[in-house]
């Protein structure tokens, strides 16, 4: 019968703490690369236009051929139809069918991924492991050209699975390299070195794309070679976190080979059972997931919205995007500093007032104005990375001990399975308005609600109920 740790303990020499953390500040410098360049720019661009060309080559043999864009941007790109698994859709669609389809296979692998994690004295090989799944399927989009967009799909997925899990497995890494009154500040500094790192390498990329016909190379084979360089980044920078940080948990069992499998099941199964006994700490992730579900919208929908309702070219979209990226480093920096001084729960209450006000400016920018629409997304990137950050911490403190990688499986799964709410809800109303102005207004319900759910929070309670030290400011 194994025995229940009392959980991690980071290292009592401050120096070595502060080792650690430096080491694992860089696991988000090193995976923000691929949501920012491989899943938020590049791979909405490039996925549709493989499968379009598979849809070219079909319509050849029948007649004119509708998709003659080779990015695939072409009005007619939903005429273009391809099929999978029996099924037929647009090759416009794909992109959406492959974001559903990743998140429904995350959360199938997560929760159990966690479990074993926490059971493992090995849990740097796991989170290295996963890294370089992710980073391998990145780098191999390189060879998705021509009509091979199947295999573009099995890349994307297996990237997908890595990039989750890892994450899973790097956040439940902060009780183990830092103390409870650390957390705010380490947790904050991480997620601000990887909006750093993510703008720096995207940066880099889009300043090789723009100016490809130097380099004498198209523009697809350019997309390629940034997802190429977004591979061999993640995986170089990972590098360096696996050769700082330690093993601290001491295993749940002592299992190995297909055991460990087994009993990864059984611990999420009693970990699953035991969550209810903590109901202040589900209720603080229910109301992040709610405030979340807001934050991930309003960076989605903001090229779109940029786009349809204020007539932007995408010049402006992209340096935009550069402009949220790097001011959300000295956001994360500010929160931490703040949070440090007030707290992370009122930090976050008031960085949520924030995102109200700033989505309020968003809905009276002027139709190509387009230094009212940069300051709006400085506004955007002082909250983006705190809010996450802070929230990221505050909820290690409520975690049960030797429970952190199953519980921020919880995070992960949660957040990806309710991120449907906010997009559907823009739709929606842009729909029944005519106007992208009320769609994104109407976003500000998210951050109200989670504002009051986040103070209803007795985080104190939360923190002693777990079993947990508390921090002397919350």
């Amino acid at each position: 019968m194994s025995t229940i740790p009392s959980g991690p303990a980071p290292a009592a020499d401050a120096r070595d703490r502060r080792r650690e953390q430096r080491g694992w500040y860089f696991y988000d410098w090193a995976n923000s690369t691929f949501f920012t360049s491989v899943i938020t720019v590049f791979g909405a661009l490039y996925m549709g236009s493989v499968a379009a060309a598979d849809a070219r080559t079909d319509l050849a043999r029948n007649g004119p051929n509708p998709c003659v864009d080779d990015l695939g941007r072409d009005s007619t790109l939903q005429n273009c139809d391809i099929g999978l698994f029996g099924l037929h859709f647009p090759a416009g669609s794909l992109w959406g069918y492959l974001l559903s389809a990743a998140t429904i296979i995350q959360v199938l692998v997560l929760p159990v991924t966690g479990a074993i994690a926490d059971r493992s004295q090995s849990k740097k090989k796991i989170l290295g492991g996963f890294a370089f799944l992710g980073a391998v399927s990145s780098a191999l989009l390189f060879f998705v050209a021509g009509d091979n967009w199947e295999l573009g799909v099995v890349l994307y997925m297996l990237g997908n699975i890595g990039y989750g899990a890892s994450i899973v497995v790097y956040y439940s890494f902060l009780p183990d390299i830092a103390t409870p009154d650390e957390r705010d500040a380490v947790s904050s500094r991480g997620w601000a070195f990887g909006y750093l790192g993510g703008g720096v390498a995207l940066a880099l990329q889009l300043a090789f794309y723009l100016g490809r016909d130097a380099f004498g190379v198209s523009e697809s084979t350019a997309v390629r070679i940034c997802f190429l360089t977004s591979g061999i980044w993640w995986a170089a920078f990972t590098l360096i976190p696996l050769s700082r940080l330690h093993e601290h948990q001491e295993p749940h069992g002592r299992e190995h080979g297909s055991s460990v499998l087994r009993a990864g099941f059984t611990e999420l199964r009693d970990t699953v059972k035991a969550a209810r006994a903590f109901p202040l700490t589900l209720a603080f992730l229910g109301a992040y997931l709610v405030y979340t579900d807001g934050i991930s919208t309003v960076v989605t929908v903001s090229a779109q919205y940029g786009k349809e309702e204020l007539k932007f070219a995408d010049e402006v979209l992209i340096a935009t995007i550069l402009v949220i990226q790097f001011v959300a480093y000295f956001g994360g920096v500010a929160h931490g500093l703040i949070a440090r001084r007030f707290g992370a729960k009122k930090t976050i209450l008031g960085s949520l007032g924030v995102w109200i006000l700033v989505i309020g400016a968003a809905f009276f920018v002027e139709a190509g104005q387009q230094f009212q629409f940069y300051a709006v997304a400085a506004g955007i990137g002082l909250v983006l990375g705190g809010t996450n950050a802070l929230s990221r911490s505050l909820y290690s403190q409520m975690i049960p001990a030797g429970k952190e990688a199953q519980y921020y499986s919880l995070y992960e799964i949660g957040e990806r399975g309710t991120s449907w709410m906010g997009p559907l809800l823009f739709a929606a109303v842009g729909q029944a308005t005519g106007s992208f102005r009320y769609a994104i207004i109407a976003l500000t319900v998210f951050f109200v609600v989670g504002l009051v759910l986040v103070a209803l929070v007795p985080v104190r309670r939360a923190i002693a109920a777990a079993g947990n030290q508390e921090p002397t400011v919350v």
